[in-house]
This record gives C-alpha cells, sequence and structure tokens, in this order.
C-alpha cells in the first residue's frame, strides 16, 4: 500500500509546493482564468500550465475551456477530504495529551 499513492497522497505533494499554494489561495475567493494566476508570479505561462495540472490530477481544481479561456475552479470537496484528515489527527493528539495530563495529574497526587 505504501508504494500507490492515494488523493490525499497527491493532495499533500500538490500543496507542498508555494505557488501551487498560492494559486489555491487565489482560487478560494473565486475562479480565475489561467492568466489572472500567472499575472503575480514571475515565471511562464506554461510553468503556470505545468503547476495547475498537478492540482488538477490531485483533484484540488479543475478547469473548463471556454473559447480560448481556460478558467479554473477550486474543488472544495477535496479541501474539505483534506481538512478532515487533519481534524482526525488532531483529535488524535488531544486524546493522547489529555491522557498525559490525566496521567500527571494522578502522579502527581500520590
Amino acid at each position: 500500500m505504501l508504494n500507490q499513492q492515494t488523493p490525499l497522497d497527491l493532495m499533500f505533494q500538490a500543496l507542498a509546493d508555494p505557488s501551487r499554494r498560492f494559486m489555491v489561495e487565489r482560487l478560494s475567493r473565486g475562479p480565475a482564468s489561467v492568466s489572472e494566476l500567472a499575472k503575480p508570479l514571475t515565471m511562464s505561462l506554461p510553468a503556470v500550465v505545468q503547476h495547475l495540472q498537478v492540482l488538477e490530477n490531485s483533484g484540488l481544481i479543475r478547469t473548463e475551456k471556454v473559447g480560448r479561456v481556460r478558467t479554473c475552479h477550486i474543488e472544495w470537496a477535496a479541501m474539505q477530504t483534506a481538512e478532515q484528515w487533519m481534524d482526525e489527527r488532531r483529535k488524535s493528539w488531544e486524546r493522547r495529551l489529555d491522557r498525559l495530563g490525566e496521567f500527571l495529574a494522578e502522579d502527581g497526587n500520590q
């Protein structure tokens, strides 16, 4: 199983790059064309397209082409999947820390 990439693996790999995180942040405010996403970045348009392909392959965004304009949209369901995974890890660590706190409080009372 460790050799196969899950959708969650692809999402976190896609988000590992600061340029892609910037694009996701921008798309969280609404759809944008590839040109709009590329404008503030210091990279070529083909490089932006490659980054967008990584995001699309991870399921974090989808694109649609109308005429000559390709517009990108965030995929909220994918973002919720990542959020749920992180929330489960947080809850697990909170339970462990609560048990540790209880243990230390009991140990201090003896």
